[in-house]
């Protein structure tokens, strides 16, 4: 009589990697920089508001310097369960766009320290720039190393490689003016080449519309740098280039409807940035009316679009929808 077969016990299936901030995505980080942008505004348009408002910049930036330092504390978990799944993250337009934007959150935190305490705001400086070195040696390597249908010009391209302009923002009243200086003409050389980049490929083919929000963030590095030529004394600078970003603004705000054709998506945080700087940069100039036009509208714009990505976090469906990578 045959013995009967042994009957190995089935493979249990692999479970899902569950776990806290296993799944951080970056695409929490442009929401929370465009809510570090509105409250510099809120600080900039304290000048010309009454007294009673005049602290609104401060309670937001304090609540965002908050939310900032939770969130890098969930995506620095994610990378030490596993590093590389920040090299997944990098591989893909939303995550290099959202480590860029928790990047330059150094800055715009210095920047909003610096009135209080200019030494940590500079050891926050420092360590923001280091990052963004880093991080823009390893982009300038991939694009260089990639293959030619992979160096598609990017409006994150801004983030990384012109987003030292934010830094020289910060730099100002953090006591190193010098920096400043330094960082604000090579900054605009790069953001210059990105335009004239961009607008060659927009001549040749259309961007497809869930990345369309995108080019909002070519607003930013004139809007910032119009802030750093002001707080440097140079105004006729300060006037062209705030009158650069006032240009791109309207032209992207008559195309509306075309830039959001695809609906609400994480790119929408593309939107909050350049809006604020745009705010901050019009009041500093002193041109009031419409920087506080400006300003109501990031005001109401901005938290809004903060709350439906960071719900999406939350309920943990952002991070498939941005392809973020799983630790």
């Amino acid at each position: 009589m045959s013995r009967p077969p042994t009957l190995r016990p089935a493979v249990p299936p692999v479970p899902p990697r569950h776990g806290l901030w296993r799944a951080t995505p970056p695409a929490i980080f442009p929401p929370i920089l465009g809510l570090f942008a509105l409250g510099l505004a809120w600080r900039r348009a304290a000048a010309v508001l009454p007294e009673p408002m005049a602290g609104l910049g401060e309670a937001i930036l304090g609540a965002t310097a908050l939310l900032w330092a939770f969130a890098a504390v969930a995506y620095l978990a994610k990378a030490a369960r596993r590093p590389g799944a920040v090299t997944d993250d990098l591989a893909v337009l939303p995550g290099r766009a959202g480590i860029a934007a928790a990047v330059l959150g150094f800055y715009v935190l210095a920047a909003a320290l610096a009135p209080y305490a200019p030494a940590p705001a500079r050891v926050l400086l420092a360590a923001g720039l280091a990052v963004q070195a880093a991080m823009a040696l390893w982009r300038a390597a991939a694009i260089l190393r990639g293959p030619a249908e992979a160096r598609t010009v990017s409006p994150e391209l801004h983030l990384i490689f012109s987003g030292v302009v934010v830094a020289a923002l910060a730099a100002v009243p953090a006591g190193w003016p010098g920096l400043a200086r330094a960082f604000l003409w090579p900054a605009l050389a790069v953001a210059a080449a990105i335009w004239a980049a961009s607008l060659v490929q927009f001549a040749r083919r259309i961007p497809p519309a869930p990345l369309r929000p995108l080019l909002a963030i070519h607003i930013a590095p004139a809007a910032v740098a119009g802030m750093v030529a002001a707080d440097l004394g140079q105004p006729g600078a300060a006037a062209v280039l705030v009158g650069l970003a006032s240009a791109l603004a309207l032209a992207l705000a008559a195309a509306g409807r075309w830039l959001t054709a695809a609906g609400f998506s994480p790119f929408f945080g593309a939107f909050t940035f350049p809006l604020g700087a745009l705010a901050g940069a019009l009041l500093t100039q002193g041109w009031a009316v419409p920087g506080l036009l400006v300003l109501a509208a990031a005001t109401v714009a901005t938290p809004v679009i903060a709350a439906r990505v960071l719900r999406g976090w939350a309920d943990r469906t952002l991070a498939a929808r941005s392809n973020a990578g799983v630790a």
